[in-house]
């Protein structure tokens, strides 16, 4: 009996997901983010990069990791040199080149830090007048007034630890970082000390694993959607996240 196009599409979908799921290696890149993503002492952790493995490991899918500066990563995907970013925002303009999955890894919030002898009140962004702020290199804020407010200076800095030194050696006035992520630094920096942050949120935004489209991860960026939210019901997630809030 000739096969129609039909059945011929669904043969070679079932052998992509089966090819995802039990041969294929996910090249990972990401940047070091904690408490989501970083080394310490030669080992990988953090909440959404064990969450990920958690999560691949159920699917069957091996990852492969590597760690470079954000920009990097951004052309790495771009490349075709990885298959996966870990921790991504989603834009309109990333998803010509990614696939997100529905669920997001971690929701964040940005706010400003400043050093503790140098709090510089702030309230609304006209309160940012003429100072510098030290943000992420490659990094993009979901708040537009932020992005591009020339009342101020934004200063890009090659890595999170880069910007506090800068912030405590008064070569910026604020930096902006997520909330959660800026307080566990501070504490592995050991200058919890030393700085405080606003309470006032700049922008929240969701973390994703972008997937590279055309590398026939469709099948697979479902399947780990669904897998995830599964994992994030459960008391082990509940437990995880506990362990990453300073």
């Amino acid at each position: 009996m000739p096969t129609s196009p039909r059945q011929i599409i669904a043969a070679l979908c079932l052998m992509g997901l089966s090819l995802c799921a039990h041969a294929q290696t996910l090249r990972i890149v990401s940047e070091s983010w904690a408490p989501y993503v970083y080394e310490e002492q030669g080992t990988v952790k953090g909440l959404d990069y064990e969450t990920t493995q958690i999560v691949l490991q159920r699917l069957g899918v091996e990852a492969e990791w590597q760690f470079l500066p954000w920009k990097r990563c951004l052309a790495a995907i771009e490349q075709g040199q990885a298959d996966a970013i870990l921790d991504i925002f989603r834009t309109p303009e990333r998803e010509i080149s990614i696939i997100y999955p529905d669920e997001p890894m971690s929701q964040i919030e940005f706010v400003l830090f400043y050093a503790s002898a140098r709090p510089y009140p702030f309230s609304q962004l006209e309160d940012l007048q003429g100072l510098k702020v030290g943000v992420s290199a490659g990094y993009w804020y979901a708040n537009r007034a932020f992005r591009e407010s020339d009342l101020f200076i934004r200063e890009p800095a090659p890595s999170h630890i880069a910007n506090f030194g800068k912030l405590l050696r008064e070569r910026v006035d604020l930096v902006i970082n997520d909330k959660r992520g800026g307080l566990f630094l501070a504490q592995q920096m050991g200058i919890q000390n030393d700085i405080g942050h606003h309470p006032l949120v700049i922008s929240r935004d969701l973390l994703y694993l972008g997937l590279r489209r055309n590398a026939g991860l469709e099948a697979f960026a479902q399947r780990f959607s669904n897998e995830l939210r599964r994992f994030k019901g459960e008391p082990g997630y509940a437990a995880l996240s506990a362990r990453y809030t300073r």
